[in-house]
This record gives C-alpha cells, structure tokens and sequence, in this order.
C-alpha cells in the first residue's frame, strides 16, 4: 500500500529537509566508503608489489632443494596466499598459517579464475571457494612460469563494513534530530501563516448574504519583506474592500428597506380610497352602462390586489427591519385545522388531507404571522397545481423542533427556480395570467416569518410530489 504523501505545507516543508538531508548523508556515506576501500585496496596492492612474488616462487621444490628455492614465509602476512602456474596450470597453491605454508586444494573453477589472471603485476580481486575474496597480482617468473601472490581481502571489507555501520548511526541520529529541529522550526516560522488562515477562516464563518456584517480587524505586523507578510497585507487589503463592499451594500439595502416601508404605508390610504370610491360608485341605485361598471369592477379588483401587496410589502418590510413578534403559546394543531378549513372552502376541487397527532401541539410565537405563513404555503399548494390534487399538511413534533409539511402530488417546481423559490416576486410561471391576485410575495412571508421564529423553511421537488417544509423551535 502506498503511503501518502504530507499534505500540509508544515509536512511537505519537514520532509522536503529531511529527504535533502538524507540524499547528503547518502552521497556522503557513498563517496566516504568508496574512498576509504580504494585507499585499503592501494594499500594492499602496495603490499604485493612489495612482496615480489617471493613466496610464490618458494614454492617450486626441486628434487634437492636449495637455498633459492626453499619454501620461505618470513616477512610474509597470516594467510598470504601464493600459486604458481606453468603453461595455464596451477602446478603448485598454498597459504601462509602460522608462520608455515600449508597447501591449498584448489577447485575447478579457482584454477580457471587463477589462470586467467592478468599478467602485469597489478592487484586485482579474486574469490577463492575455500579462501573467500583475495587481492592478488601476477608476475613472470625465472622459468616460464607464473607466479602469483595474494593478500585477504577480508579487513578491507570488515573495516569498510564499519565505517558503514558507525555512518548509518550517526547519519541516521542526525535525520531524527533534524527531523524533529525542523518540524519545530517550520511550525515556528509558518506561525504567521496560521494567523492568516485562521483569519481567513473567520471571515469564511460570517453570514455575508445579508445584513451588517462585523468584519473582524486586520492582522498585525505584516512583514513586507516575506512572502507571508506580503499575503497577510493582500489579505487585509481584501477585507477592506470586502468591508466597505458590505457597508454600502447594506445602506442599500437598509435604504430601500426603509423606501418600500413608507411606500406600503403612503400607499395604503390612497388604495383604500380609490376601492372605496369605486364599492360606492357600484352601489349608485340609478342606471349605470356596462362599460362603466365593469371598469369599476375592475378597479375595485385590483384595488383589493393592490391592498394585499401593500401588505405584504409593509410586512417584509417590517420583519426585514427586526420588528419584534408576538412571544405566546400558539395551539398550532387548531391553527393548522382552522387554515385548512379556509384552504378547502377556497379549493373545494382539491383533496385535502391532514396528518396530525393525538395530541395538540404548542409552540411559542407569533399566532397571527404563523397563520399566515401556513396560509401562504395551502394558497401556493392550491394556486399552482390543478383541481383533484392531493394537498397532505403533516404536523410532527420531534427533538429538533416542530416540523410542518405541505405535500401535493402536483407537477412540481421547474427546477431552475427551486434555489430561489423563497425570494421575492419569484413565480413559476412568469407567463400566466394574474387574475388570481398571487403577488409573488407569498413564499416570501412564509421565509421571513419562520426565520423571524428561529425555524428554517426548506423546498424538495420533482414531478408528482412537492413538499414545503418548515420547522419551528419547540
């Protein structure tokens, strides 16, 4: 399995150095062994030549032997080894033990490897099956012969062996110390770092769609001269905009707020004058043509349209503006009976059904606006699907809340508008006609009542089956 790599920059950061560090003492340990055998084999090869091949040439014994051709071992080294070879035969082999030579028994294959030997009298390393690994050199000799001589190549390798070892300590300690040294460093030098990312994350916290929003300050001593520095001034350059982004946004908001408030209030009378003047034309006992009355009529219709955007408008306006609610217990079980009566007396062609506990159910809020808002959501269920509809209001109390569905079997909410559904003057049908008064404005109240509540209003839709959720706090 294949381990992952760190993911943060501390990580990536410490193991970067260690891996340096590592390739360091891995070139080093290298180039330090490999020095240290060159050095060993020169050493040996110095050796060898200094020998001359005496004590390969001791060991061709003639019938008598004299004084040349005597075996001699002084001066030479504990396991020299010596051969002599006569036309590509290894004739005679032996090794120095104990101040005495002792004969070899040579294999096939350590007499192939003696015979093909370079002549030129420089060291070279063999292994011998019953030696182990030697360094040796052949020179001619006075008969035709060969003579070869060879020292064990076993203290160069257990010296090499030990300076690896005591380099593995020692190279290993320092990665562990660096290792440690450097995540500790790296934690210390991206502090900064974390001031900005904590910052950011902050920001990232705050409630930016809407209303004043607090912007925390800007961060302190932004060294310009590091890279972190230079990101902690971009960062607070950043918030400065976002700030005062913000700030002029909500005075808009906050003056367009305060602009449909007075609007809906100046409107009201003058609304409630012109459908006056227009009940009282319609009663005049005296004869009035058609055309005429029909203008009234419709006058008087859309004066009554006009006097419901006007309250609801009045109404956002109010609830955007943080006008405090009603705080009583609200039997929500008989509002939901009553606002259902009012639904089916106003859409006898669709089939209400209701799902409610045993037991009545109370929260603590506003009767009025809550009636309201589930009002909005039967009239929306009854406005937008056609007559023989299911429309199911579920009532369920639960540990989170109370939860009130509104479920229709209906042919659902197009799905581009469903993110925005609960803004204002959003219909799904911007084409249709408005002869049934819908202000767009319904599912608006319905969101700013229960978010004035402390309850969240959520949308789930597809084709044949609609539900408008809203939860209240128990």
């Amino acid at each position: 399995m294949k381990r992952p790599l760190p993911r943060t920059l501390r990580g990536q950061l410490t193991a970067g150095l260690v891996a340096l560090l590592a390739l360091a003492c891995l070139a080093v340990g290298v180039t330090t062994a490999l020095a240290l055998r060159g050095f060993l084999l020169g050493r040996l090869d110095e050796q060898l030549a200094a020998s001359g091949g005496r004590f390969a040439a001791s060991l061709e014994h003639e019938a008598r032997p004299d004084a040349d051709n005597r075996p001699d071992t002084r001066g030479q080294s504990e396991s020299t080894f010596g051969a002599r070879l006569l036309n590509g035969i290894t004739t005679q082999a032996a090794v120095v033990h104990d101040a005495t030579d002792r004969a070899v028994a040579l294999t096939p294959g350590d007499r192939r490897a003696l015979a093909d030997l370079p002549v030129d009298g420089h060291g070279h390393s063999i292994r011998l099956s019953t030696l182990g690994a030697y360094r040796v050199t052949a020179v001619n000799g006075d008969d035709q012969d060969v003579m070869i001589t060879g020292l064990p190549l076993h203290p160069v390798e257990e010296t090499v062996h030990r300076l690896e070892a005591v380099e593995a300590t020692l190279f290993g300690a320092a990665l562990l110390a660096t290792g440690i040294a450097g995540a500790l460093w790296v934690r210390i030098s991206l502090r900064p770092l974390q001031k900005v990312t904590a910052r950011a994350a902050e920001v990232a916290q705050l409630p930016l769609a809407s209303g004043e929003i607090a912007m925390p300050g800007p961060l302190p001593d932004t060294d310009p001269r590091t890279e972190v520095g230079q990101l902690g001034t971009a960062l607070n350059h950043m918030l400065g905009h976002v700030e005062d982004a913000l700030t002029r946004r909500h005075a808009s908001e906050e003056r367009l707020r305060h602009f449909a408030a007075d609007a809906s209030h100046e409107l009201r009378t003058p609304v409630a004058n012109i459908r006056g003047h227009a009940e009282l034309a319609l009663r005049h006992r005296g004869a009035v043509p058609a055309e005429v009355r029909h203008a009234l009529e419709r006058i008087g219709g859309e004066s009554r349209r006009m006097t419901r955007l006007v309250d609801d408008l009045l109404l956002l306006a109010r609830l955007d503006a943080g006008r405090p609610l009603e705080h009583e217990p609200v039997d929500l079980t008989l509002l939901i009976l009553d606002a259902t009566d009012d639904a089916r007396a106003a859409g006898p062609g669709h089939h209400w059904l209701l799902d409610l506990p045993e037991e009545p159910v109370t929260v603590t809020g506003d009767a009025h606006r809550l009636q309201q808002a589930i009002g909005n959501l039967l009239a929306n269920a009854r406005t937008h699907t056609p007559p023989g509809t299911d429309v199911t209001v579920t009532l369920a109390p639960g540990e989170n809340g109370v939860r009130v569905d509104v479920e229709d079997n209906g042919p659902g909410i197009p799905e581009e508008i469903q993110p925005e559904v609960f803004g204002r003057f959003v219909r799904a049908d911007h084409a249709r006609s408005r002869s049934t008064g819908s202000t767009g404005l319904g599912l608006a109240i319905v969101h700013a009542v229960v978010t004035a509540h402390g309850g969240t209003a959520t949308l789930t839709s597809r084709p044949g089956h609609t539900t408008f959720r809203i939860t209240l706090p128990g």
